[in-house]
């Protein structure tokens, strides 16, 4: 029998995966003997019987898992990006059996004493500063994780975490599933108003299928902000809206019985551990420390917003009366559009005929050779999982190997929706110095010939926002793997990324797309327009999220919903941006209770940007270096405020975010 690829060693550039030699039937098998080496490894740490030290026990756990590190992170990378039907049929699977192994480590009294040992002793026993920061993890992991639970409530928190673990697996398929099931097949006639790059990509889609002739649109957010943004066919847009607002919320992919569950699951884990609500857990470590310093800055936010929103449907609503219209929720983005063109003289359409990916791509890679003296090499030696995908070879100023990036940007049925960045390795030097691997990944829409595909400014803004994540992890410089990169705080995880999406908005930047000054003295006069709307979007589903990990009995998610919209009194035009049922961020990733961490970070990168914004300094290297040092390079080696403080000499204001979104006068 041939050698499992994911257990050899990887004889490529960058000890890159070799994707072309994976398949499905290697994860299990690879699963298995990596998770045995773990088990062996911890074995060895928790039953040594010298004293327990940093080096013995900290050090070790950071050594151990090398196989099983790099198992799970090539199967969830092509879970999420690829997940063909062989990757599909085991993600259940592969996920209880690393849940129960995660579990089975965190619930192990003598490894969890040693721990425990080391963490006592951590303030006298002459370690670094990165050191103790780090030992105040893994001791709090453990503790998190159930460790310090008496037997019978560390039975019960592991079944919770197994269910969890399935529930969200089932959570993620139903979005993918229903997104796959809708499809939006229109005629010639009903499709005015797009723009032809936009429409070129809807015939492809449909002749595709053998019906040439018409368009066929998807429930990718692209598709969905394009069609209620720029259609004249009002019964198009409202289509539209209600294919992408509704999924899951019912029918054959209903995700309401998964949230009730998962969130009822997550209440009871956290009251195991002593916490009042999950919201109370999940925000301990976090910058915000506690819910209702989270909750304070949202309502912040929510009333100007709110009162701007209301302001901006009033305009819209002069130019709806002229079609006999009352603005609808399908409405709002196309009587934008006609604001933003008559108003500011910005035409949409116009600036992403301008923005293909790749330009996009590149002025991404032009801004941080500019900020940071980066290189970016495409690689076609390097092999990839999709032919959409593309390996570039990262190098700094002097020539000296950074890192290596892969990007996958266009929309496809193995792709969950959305967009965002991982690392297949993480920056570490705890045993000579290790180089990161990192992926961004998004779901723009493709056109029949690739390098014709457009995105809008949003789009572009995303591209910017994942590759700012993606600089986050290149650029890390600490010792120990789970300290490196984007190891942070949730609630400061985001700040990197929004800080980038500021260059793609410059006029330097703009020009480099071919628009004149008139053009992007529209973009930034009509960028302002809509900020009400897009805070009440964002700021809704922060507080709904917020709000549901606080509650303290079971919850009927459309109807927790449907509460909290009419207690915030939420604009009859606008729905939230993310509604429960397909709202991945928070019941298949990371972000429960920590969707406010979107605004968060954005307090924080409006400010620090503000330094940038000076008069000759957007691309100033000495100001960018210390972004570098004191930000990027970090990881969690420290207290995510001190690196802010470091930076900007103080701690964050919130003035510059209320500035930049229009809500002070």
């Amino acid at each position: 029998m041939a050698a499992n690829p994911l257990l050899a060693d990887w004889d490529t550039p960058f000890g890159a995966p070799p994707f072309n030699a994976i398949r499905p039937a290697h994860f299990l098998p690879a699963l298995e003997i990596a998770m045995a080496e773990k088990m062996a490894e911890i074995r060895a740490i928790a039953d040594a019987t010298g004293p327990a030290t940093f080096d013995s026990v900290i050090a070790a756990l950071e050594r151990s898992g090398a196989a099983l590190s790099r198992v799970r992170r090539v199967f969830w990378t092509l879970s999420s990006a690829h997940g063909e039907p062989g990757i599909r049929a085991i993600e259940a699977e592969i996920s209880a059996r690393m849940s129960a192994h995660g579990t089975a480590i965190d619930h192990d009294p003598a490894l969890f004493a040693r721990v425990a040992e080391v963490w006592r002793g951590r303030a006298t026993a002459g370690l670094t500063a990165e050191q103790i920061r780090l030992t105040d993890n893994v001791y709090h992991g453990f503790v998190n994780g159930g460790a310090g639970l008496a037997p019978a409530d560390k039975a019960r928190f592991a079944a919770i975490d197994a269910r969890l673990a399935a529930l969200s697996v089932a959570f993620g398929q139903n979005v993918m599933g229903a997104a796959g099931d809708w499809s939006l097949l229109t005629e010639a006639h009903e499709v005015g108003g797009l723009p032809q790059a936009v429409c070129d990509v809807a015939a492809a889609r449909a002749a595709a299928e053998g019906m040439a002739g018409r368009y066929r649109f998807t429930l990718d957010r692209g598709d969905f902000e394009t069609v209620t943004t720029f259609a004249t066919d009002r019964v198009l847009r409202e289509t539209m809206w209600r294919g992408f607002t509704q999924r899951c919320d019912g029918g054959a992919h209903d995700n309401n019985p998964l949230v009730a569950e998962i969130v009822a699951l997550r209440r009871e884990s956290a009251a195991l551990l002593g916490h009042a609500t999950y919201a109370d857990y999940k925000l301990a470590d976090s910058m915000a420390a506690s819910p209702d310093a989270a909750h304070a800055l949202l309502m912040r936010l929510w009333e100007p917003a709110r009162a701007k929103a209301i302001t901006e449907t009033a305009t819209l609503q002069l130019l709806a009366d002229r079609d006999g219209v009352t603005i609808a929720p399908w409405d709002w983005r196309f009587y934008a559009e006609q604001v933003r063109r008559e108003a500011y003289a910005l035409d949409a359409g116009a600036v992403r005929a301008l923005l293909s990916v790749d330009g996009v791509r590149d002025a991404a890679f032009d801004v941080a050779g500019r900020l940071y003296g980066l290189r970016f090499v495409e690689r076609p030696d390097i092999a990839v999982y999709h032919p959409d995908m593309h390996a570039w070879d990262v190098r700094d100023a002097a020539g000296e190997a950074v890192g290596l990036l892969y990007t996958d940007y266009f929309a496809r049925p193995t792709k969950h929706g959305g967009a965002w960045m991982g690392s297949l390795r993480v920056q570490e030097r705890i045993d000579g110095p290790v180089l990161p691997i990192v992926y961004t990944v998004a779901n723009f829409s493709k056109a029949p010939v690739a390098a014709d595909s457009r995105v809008s400014l949003d789009e572009a803004r995303t591209l910017f926002h994942e590759f700012g994540h993606a600089l986050h992890a290149l650029l890390s410089d600490v010792t120990y793997p789970s300290l490196a990169g984007t190891a942070v705080a949730r609630d400061f995880v985001e700040f990197p990324s929004k800080f980038m999406e500021h260059w793609i908005v410059a006029p330097e930047v703009l020009r480099g797309f071919g628009m004149d000054d008139a053009m992007i003295a529209a973009i930034g006069a009509g960028d302002g327009f809509g900020q009400g709307f897009s805070t009440v979007e964002l700021t809704g589903s922060s507080i709904v999220d917020l709000a549901l990990h606080r509650a303290t009995g079971p919850v009927d998610a459309a109807a927790f919903e449907a509460e909290m919209l009419a207690t915030l009194r939420m604009p009859d035009a606008i729905v939230l941006r993310h509604r429960l049922p397909h709202f991945t961020h928070v019941f298949d990733g990371g972000y429960a209770a920590a969707y406010y961490s979107y605004l968060w970070a954005e307090v924080l990168d409006e400010d620090a940007f503000d330094s940038f914004a000076q008069p000759g300094r957007l691309f100033d290297w000495t100001l960018a270096k210390r972004f570098r040092d004191e930000v990027l390079a970090r990881g969690d080696s420290r207290d995510p405020m001190e690196s802010f403080v470091a930076f900007r000499g103080r701690t964050p204001d919130e003035a510059p975010l209320l500035r930049q979104r229009g809500l002070v006068g």
